[in-house]
């Protein structure tokens, strides 16, 4: 499905963010049993495991595709792993996730994402983006398509 027919404009202004490394969510912070919710679909994607980041703080979960079947192009995932997503700690709430550029940048102009430091300070791919945490069940709704979308992305389903 696409995300252009689910994606629509976030409410409300965007939150505050740390603009460097660690990239972090300071306001706005996603209810504790949303994040929760969120993280039990996530760990339930094909072809995942769980585990902790490649790049992220130690309370970080990430996800990380099976190697026999993440065949994605390398902008899908983080720093040369299998790794294409992660839900920081409880007092943060927002993700970080790998999407084709089409996705990542329409996340970013309807108020859903921003890109990541290393877009901007280290020519990374613009394919790198935080989601906001989720503040509602509707919200949920949208990060959870945009995060099956990373997934896709990093199992080769698009491209």
């Amino acid at each position: 499905m696409p995300v252009k027919s689910v994606l629509g404009e976030r409410v409300g202004g965007r939150p505050t963010t740390y603009p460097k490394i660690p990239h972090q969510q300071l306001d706005q912070i996603s209810p504790m049993e949303l994040q929760e919710e969120l993280w039990r679909r996530m760990s339930g994607l094909d072809h995942v495991r769980t585990g902790p980041s490649v790049v992220s703080l130690p309370e970080t979960r990430a996800l990380h595709l099976e190697q026999e079947h993440a065949f994605g192009p390398g902008t899908a995932f983080m720093r040369d792993s299998t790794e294409f997503a992660h839900l920081h700690g409880l007092l943060d709430g927002s993700l970080h996730v790998s999407l084709p550029e089409s996705d990542a940048a329409e996340a970013v102009a309807k108020g859903w994402a921003e890109m990541h430091p290393v877009v901007h300070d280290r020519g990374h791919p613009p394919t790198l983006v935080m989601l906001y945490g989720p503040r509602d069940e509707a919200e949920l709704e949208t990060v959870w398509e945009l995060v099956r979308r990373s997934h896709a992305y990093a199992s080769g389903q698009i491209l």
